[in-house]
């Protein structure tokens, strides 16, 4: 890195690794979740008294987990935007994927301990008792997680947090998840058929059990410093090659860390070119890196075109 990427640098001055209308952005997202999960909390631990649901524990038991994961997340977010220091010279970022990973343990976990609930119901089935109380419930649950999805759907544009998408995702799959206790509770209470209740239950644990997998695989992959999408990796080598000084780059290699990504690459150019000349070019190039990927650091190798050398690229290919 020749120079420091301007946009960090403003950053920086806020004791922050990513702009400050986005940090802002990511804490309110995540109080806001927060909030809402306590709030659902309370009121589904009220209907479950009253109506000993089944597929109303398994709502309480999302939205617990959603408390959990949310004030998890809330820390994690904010410590991931911390800049680089002397011990984490990379930054924090990693800590996203972590917080993302251990939301999808917690929601595994939550799944099993469903089924067996639900199976205990499923071998004596019982009555719901006071299901409308239960329905008002779940129709207060919609209209709240709809105002955040929406909200949080508008913080992942601006800032793509691996952390709030995960935690939207699992909200989006609770909308589903209450429309389908309204109609356990509905189809219970006028068909007295009492496999209902239950039989949903075990569904919600399957769609639990699969966003888990999905948030679990996105944190692993980050976590293992998987490339930037392949549209990344091609907008890279065209801005590069672009330039009129260069010959062509290899050896191309990106990750994300959640608040930021990092490139690094060989840059070949003309042999007789000077030291000066060669670092004014790399400048040039890393603002222009900066400019489309205003969270990056960049790493350059400069090396004279043409040369035989042990390259990464030609090792992945044998």
């Amino acid at each position: 890195m020749s120079i420091a990427n301007p946009y960090l640098e403003e950053n920086l001055k806020h004791k922050s690794s990513v702009p400050p209308e986005e940090a802002k952005l990511r804490k309110r997202a995540t109080m806001f979740s927060v909030s809402v999960a306590l709030i659902l909390i309370v009121a589904k631990l009220l209907a479950y008294v009253q109506t000993e649901s089944v597929s109303i524990l398994s709502s309480l038991l999302d939205s617990t987990l959603d408390a959990v994961v949310s004030i998890l997340m809330l820390f994690s977010v904010r410590a991931a935007m911390e800049p680089a220091d002397s011990h984490h010279r990379f930054g924090h970022g990693k800590l996203e994927p972590l917080a993302s990973l251990g939301q999808a343990f917690f929601i595994g976990a939550s799944a099993i301990f469903l089924v067996f609930e639900a199976l205990s119901k499923l071998a004596k089935p019982e009555a719901v008792s006071a299901p409308m109380l239960g329905v008002s419930v779940m129709v207060l649950s919609i209209v709240l997680t709809l105002v955040l999805v929406t909200y949080q759907t508008y913080v992942i544009k601006r800032t793509k947090s691996v952390a709030i998408e995960a935690d939207s995702l699992h909200y989006k799959g609770d909308l589903l998840m209450n429309v389908g206790v309204i109609a356990a509770l509905l189809l219970s209470d006028y068909t007295d058929f009492p496999y209902f209740d239950p039989g949903f239950a075990i569904l919600v644990a399957v769609v639990l059990m699969n966003s888990a997998w999905k948030i679990g695989l996105e944190s692993v992959d980050m976590l293992m410093d998987k490339e930037l999408p392949e549209a990344d990796r091609e907008k890279i080598e065209t801005l590069v090659t672009l330039h009129p000084e260069v010959f062509s780059i290899h050896d191309l290699r990106t990750r994300s860390s959640g608040v930021q990504c990092f490139i690094e690459f060989h840059l070949e150019m003309d042999g007789s070119m000077s030291l000066h000349d060669a670092h004014d070019v790399t400048e040039q190039i890393e603002l222009q890196i900066y400019e489309a990927f205003p969270t990056a650091e960049v790493i350059i190798h400069q090396e004279p075109a043409g040369i035989d050398d042990d390259r990464l690229d030609d090792r992945l290919e044998e």
